[in-house]
């Protein structure tokens, strides 16, 4: 297994470690744990890429593994995030709905026509925003969890959430379109 893969499952094995310090309020401080482990497991998405284009190291599990670690990952964050109360049930769902929507929709091409449907450009956008956003949100949080006050927390927290659910549908239709010939032949 070469490193940029490695790298992937070590992002993939964080994602409970974040959980727990996101859901398990032992001590004020324990968001800022989560928000180191989230930021590291991020972190890890920049650098698999980057390693795997760069030595001539990408591979058909890492371009499928890749995104899915992604997923899981804000997908914790974000079901984590309505436990705690800090965001909406709608744009998780509209997340949700997308993620998985492309997630079937790789498996289709795949099946189909043997092609790995790589991230494309608006894909990657969507990610370094989501992933940067939920930072910023827990950074927010923790600050306010030690007794910082932080203005209009709840207003820049919906925001942030909803943009990166805007940017997820819109990057959901540009996979559509682009791979609906595998979906309808006729067209």
């Amino acid at each position: 297994m070469n490193l940029p893969n490695k790298l992937t499952l070590l992002r993939v094995i964080l994602i409970p470690f974040f959980a727990l310090f996101l859901l398990w309020q032992f001590t004020k401080f324990n968001i800022f744990i989560a928000l180191a482990i989230f930021a590291a497991a991020s972190l890890t998405d920049l650098f698999d890429g980057k390693i795997a284009r760069k030595y001539n190291l990408v591979t058909d599990f890492g371009k499928f593994l890749d995104p899915l670690a992604d997923k899981a990952l804000v997908m914790a964050a974000l079901v984590g995030f309505i436990e705690l109360g800090w965001c909406g049930s709608v744009p998780v769902m509209i997340i949700l709905f997308r993620e998985f929507m492309v997630s079937a929709l790789r498996l289709v091409v795949k099946s189909g026509s043997g092609v790995v449907v790589p991230a494309g450009w608006l894909g990657k956008i969507k990610t370094s925003f989501t992933m940067v956003s939920l930072i910023l949100v827990m950074l927010l949080r923790g600050i306010e969890a030690v007794g910082v006050a932080v203005p209009y927390i709840y207003r820049i927290s919906a925001a942030l959430i909803w943009i990166s659910a805007v940017l997820t549908a819109v990057s959901g239709a540009q996979y559509l379109k682009a791979y609906w010939k595998v979906i309808d032949p006729s067209k």
